[in-house]
Order: structure tokens, then sequence, then C-alpha cells
């Protein structure tokens, strides 16, 4: 097994800068400007974040790949690559919400290796991934507990215009199955809330790999699935509790 101790230690110190940073920079005078709704936004916050990030990596990691949500780009020459979303959850931020991260995920071989997700208004800081065992503020955190959909809280997002239509179908039969619903904006710290217990299974369309791969390794770390399936002509991605996992793909296969 690779021994991961340096890099979960890196990636710590880089979310836990970046969304100080972030934290910092945000107030009333803070633009935000919309990418592809609005819902989705950017702001100065996230790429100063994200430069932050970078940086670092250019100096620690100089041989490693980079791929940022706001255009950061490395092509990697060690077969690694960092994953970054300096702030997910940009609306909540823009907002005065507090329900927003910021994350990295390292990978190689077509898998994460590892997750790092900060939260500033908790100061909750996360790290662990498939074969790193998955802690919050240093403090293993218990195994997931298995638990059928049914009997789930699910976390998940899509946008109104998408309720109608394939994946609007795909999408109420699959939540129909569950006990419960969560829609809260960041789809990384709805991943914390799985991986600690508090919610159940998370599920979402069409998911980027910084908005997936950071929340995906932690919950690994901590005892549950991660998979990805298609279904109303899109990637769902889904993590959790295996066997609400397992429920969720065949719900949206219609199984």
């Amino acid at each position: 097994m690779t021994d991961l101790t340096a890099d979960a230690a890196l990636a710590a110190d880089l979310v836990r800068e970046a969304g100080a940073l972030a934290n910092e920079l945000r107030g009333p005078d803070l633009v935000a400007e919309e990418k592809t709704s609005v819902s989705d936004l950017v702001t100065a916050a996230d790429r100063a974040a994200e430069r932050l990030v970078t940086d670092h990596l250019a100096a620690w990691r100089p041989d490693d790949g980079v791929i940022g949500e706001e255009g950061a780009s490395r092509t990697s020459t060690s077969g690694r690559t960092w994953v970054i979303d300096p702030v997910d959850g940009t609306y909540n931020f823009v907002q005065g919400l507090t329900w927003w991260c910021s994350a990295v995920a390292l990978v190689a071989d077509d898998d994460v290796l590892l997750g790092a997700v900060y939260h500033p208004h908790e100061d909750a800081l996360y790290v662990g991934g498939p074969g790193l065992p998955s802690t919050r503020n240093g403090e293993l955190l218990h195994p997931m507990t298995d638990v059928a959909l049914a009997d789930a809280c699910l976390t998940t997002y899509l946008h109104p215009p998408l309720y109608g239509g394939p994946v609007g179908e795909v999408f109420g039969r699959m939540v129909g199955r569950a006990a419960t619903l969560r829609m809260l904006g960041s789809g990384t710290l709805d991943s914390m809330a799985v991986a600690q217990g508090q919610a159940h299974v998370r599920c979402q369309h069409s998911v980027a790999a910084w908005d997936w791969l950071p929340g995906a390794a932690i919950i690994r770390g901590a005892g549950g699935a991660a998979r990805r399936t298609e279904a109303g002509g899109v990637v769902w991605s889904v993590a959790g509790a295996p066997t609400a996992v397992d429920e969720v793909c065949a719900a949206l296969a219609d199984r």
C-alpha cells in the first residue's frame, strides 16, 4: 500500500489555507459572476483560493498534475493529479449561508487516493481515502452503518428546469424510494454528512471531478461505497451506505 502520510498532511494544509483565505475575502463587496446559471457562481475568493493551492502544489509537488474548477491546469509527469475545488457551494458562500467548504483530491491510476475537505464555519477538517481511514480533526470517523434506501436520508441536487423529461423522471423514481430528502447546496459537505452518519447516501447527476472525488474518497475511507451509473441520458454519482448505494443505482435503472 502506498504511504500517503505526507500527501494527506499536505492536502490538509491546502484545504485549511484555501478555506481560511476564502472566508477572509467573503463580504458584502465581493462580486459574484454567473457561469452557467444563477446558482452556478464564481467570485474573486474562488479564484484566489485556487491560486493559493496551485502555488503550493507547484512548490511541493511540481511533477504532479493539477485540475481546478476555476481553470487551473497542469499536465502530470508523475502519474498523479490533484483535483481542486476552492469553494464548493459558492451560491451558499455568496448568500451568507454556512454550507460551503474547500476541497482537494489526489488521483492516480484512474482511482482516487485521498480527499481533504475543510468546513470553515465548523473549523472541521476531514481527510481520508480508500486506503486511508477517514478522520475529522484528526479523530477517526466511526465506521459507516449500512442502511437500506427506504430508511435513508438522501442528499441530492437537481436544477428546477430539469424536473421534467428523462432526467426528472429517473430522479423522481430514485428519491421516491428514500425515507427523506435534503438539498443543501454543497455536494462535498453533503458527503461529509454521509461519512459521519448524519445522512446516508448522496446522489447527483453530471457531477464534475472536483465535486465528486474529495467526498467520495472520504466516504470510502469511512467504509462506504461510491459508484457512477448512467440513467436518463446522464451519469449519476452515488456514494454512501453500501446497501443504499446499490438501491439508488437500481432505482435509477428502474429495477
